[in-house]
């Protein structure tokens, strides 16, 4: 099935469109271009105009909260202009988001205790270490009884019993 072709300028109304906040879903239903050809364009028109933004997977902590900060007062269109302009998805920002709501949430454990724990642990794991050494020389000693008791009999044969 030969690959449909569409116009430069109807490319670039589509993506004034989504620039507007207008939804991918919606333009692709009203103007029948499948959803996955308007992603694509976006992703094109955002990777142009972010030569001079790098990429969200390479910003710092620190940019990733002044991000949030500097979004945090927008509009959902605001903060969709900002993202097209910084060169991040809105579901990055989003996740960021959530990620500084949930920074002071982590529980710490007491460091004595941690420290106790620790030393608890140690002193299993060496418990069942010795443990493991002792069986490991009763089984090695079982296993050359059984080889003996083989190379006895094969010498003097089976046992009788009386």
């Amino acid at each position: 099935m030969p690959k449909k072709v569409y116009s430069k300028k109807l490319k670039e109304s589509v993506f004034k469109r989504l620039a507007n906040g207008e939804k991918v879903s919606d333009l692709a239903k009203e103007l029948n271009i499948p959803k996955n050809t308007l992603y694509t364009w976006r992703k094109k028109v955002l990777k142009e105009n972010s030569n001079d933004s790098k990429k969200a997977s390479k910003w710092s902590s620190k940019d990733k909260f002044q991000a949030v900060l500097e979004t945090a007062s927008l509009s959902e269109l605001e903060t969709s202009k900002y993202c097209r302009k910084k060169g991040i998805h809105l579901e990055e920002l989003n996740s960021w988001i959530k990620q500084c709501q949930n920074a002071n949430n982590t529980r710490f454990e007491d460091p004595q205790e941690v420290k106790d724990n620790l030393k608890n642990e140690q002193q299993k794991t060496k418990e069942l270490q010795k443990e493991l050494r002792y069986k490991e020389k009763a089984l090695a000693e079982a296993a050359a009884l059984l080889v003996l008791r083989k190379k006895a009999n094969a010498i003097w044969g089976e046992p009788k019993e009386d």
